[in-house]
C-alpha cells in the first residue's frame, strides 16, 4: 500500500464503538510503521527493505500488546479502548502492506516476506508500478470508503 494506511486507520476509528481517543489512535497506529522510512533513506539508504525492520514484523507489536494491555485493563481502563485500535490499526497496517508489498509472517522462524500478490517492475520507477497495477484498486476503495464515512459522519 502506498497511500491508504492514513484513510485505513480513519475508517477503523469510524467503525469502531464511541470513544475518547480512538481516533488519534487508530491515525498513529496506521501510519506508525512506515515512519520506519526515515531510516530507511536517510541512514540505510535503501540497502534493505524497509518491511523488514522491527516495525513491520507482526511478531513484535504482538509481544507489545501482550504486555501492555493487561497492564491496562488493570491499571488504566480508560486507555484499554485506545489502545486496542491502535494494535488492530498496527495490524491493519500489515494486513494491507501484506497484499502486495510483503510482511515478514513467520519472523522469528522463517525470513520470507508474504504477499498476496507480486506487483512486477513493469514500469520506469516502483510507484508507478504500483499506481498501475490492478491492486491500486483496492487503495482506492480504501479512500472511497474513508470518504464516504466522512461525509455520513459516520460513528457507530
Amino acid at each position: 500500500m502506498l497511500t491508504a494506511h492514513l484513510p485505513s486507520g480513519d475508517v477503523l476509528a469510524r467503525l469502531a464503538p464511541k470513544g475518547r481517543w480512538l481516533m488519534p489512535a487508530a491515525l498513529i497506529g496506521a501510519v506508525l510503521p512506515d515512519f520506519d522510512m526515515l531510516w530507511f533513506h536517510l541512514v540505510d539508504q535503501g540497502s534493505i527493505h524497509h518491511h523488514r525492520y522491527w516495525v513491520h514484523v507482526p511478531v513484535f507489536w504482538a509481544a507489545i500488546a501482550a504486555l501492555t494491555l493487561p497492564g491496562l485493563a488493570l491499571f488504566a481502563r480508560t486507555l484499554l479502548a485506545p489502545a486496542l485500535v491502535f494494535f488492530a490499526a498496527l495490524l491493519l497496517h500489515m494486513v494491507l502492506d501484506t497484499i502486495g508489498g510483503g510482511i515478514l509472517w513467520g519472523a522469528p522462524f522463517d525470513d520470507r516476506l508474504y504477499t498476496l500478490v507480486e506487483v512486477p517492475a513493469a514500469q520506469a520507477h516502483w510507484v508507478l508500478s504500483f499506481l498501475l497495477h490492478w491492486t491500486f484498486l483496492l487503495e482506492l476503495g480504501v479512500w472511497a470508503l474513508a470518504l464516504y464515512l466522512w461525509c455520513k459522519g459516520r460513528r457507530v
